[in-house]
């Protein structure tokens, strides 16, 4: 398997960013890492393991991101405003910066896909519906998807607001957004088991809007003995890459 690991200075967080590929061809796979995850955390779990024959097929290639979680929506001193102010730095070095390094490196011009696991997963929903012309596909498995669950309550802050998918998707009417939101692949993802009591008010939310919204999604829920753990993305994620890429 073709594996290179890079490292490119954002001026947007004034720092090195270091990310590594995993595969030669087919679509990037942006994959932001779980709380407090390195880049390195999607293969030390095993997950590139696992997804071995759609990276050599050439089917798919994986970018495994940096995050700064810590400075935004996990720093617990600070106040929701200033989470979002981080992660919207982060945001601008997503879009702005990685996706365009991205492209340099593979020729990929087209949409790209986003995963992640736990606060992966928030992200890596979160980038689709704020930038649906960037990112086309999406497998979320076991996400938060309401920043209350970070920041507490966040009373009328816009910037909150817009990065919390649960509450801005019903009040999102733009025909530019929605009809990309209908024409993605969109896979939501949870157990029923341990562990996984959080995200489940913020996936039943969203899936009650993607319905009324008629806007088509999978969200699938993988029973009462599926815990919030490797073990379950181990099984998930390929299973899904098999429906997108088979």
């Amino acid at each position: 398997m073709h594996i290179e690991q890079f490292t490119h200075w954002s001026g947007e967080l004034g720092r090195e960013m270091l990310l590594k590929r995993y595969g030669h061809s087919g679509m990037p796979i942006v994959v932001f890492p779980s709380s407090g995850g390195t880049h390195s955390e999607y293969y030390d779990f095993g997950m590139i393991d696992v997804c071995h024959d759609f990276i050599e097929s050439g089917k798919v290639q994986f970018f495994s991101l940096t995050s700064i979680d810590g400075e935004s929506w996990l720093h617990d001193s600070k106040p929701a405003h200033d989470r979002a102010l981080a992660h919207q730095a982060y945001d601008r070095y997503i879009i702005s910066e990685a996706i365009p390094f991205i492209k340099h490196k593979t020729g990929w011009f087209d949409p790209m896909m986003t995963t992640g696991c736990s606060m992966g997963a928030y992200h890596a929903l979160n980038f689709l519906l704020r930038h649906p012309d960037v990112f086309q596909t999406t497998v979320a498995l076991s996400g938060v998807y309401d920043v209350r669950f970070f920041s507490g309550d966040y009373g009328n802050d816009p910037l909150v607001y817009e990065n919390s998918p649960s509450d801005y998707i019903w009040n999102q009417n733009d025909g530019w957004f929605i009809d990309r939101y209908r024409s993605a692949d969109i896979i939501i993802c949870t157990g029923l088991g341990d562990w996984e009591q959080d995200g489940l008010p913020s996936y039943f939310t969203l899936k009650e809007a993607f319905k009324e919204k008629q806007i088509p999604a999978w969200f699938d829920e993988w029973g009462e003995d599926v815990s919030h753990d490797w073990v379950w993305w181990r099984s998930q994620m390929p299973h899904y890459l098999g429906k997108l890429f088979s």
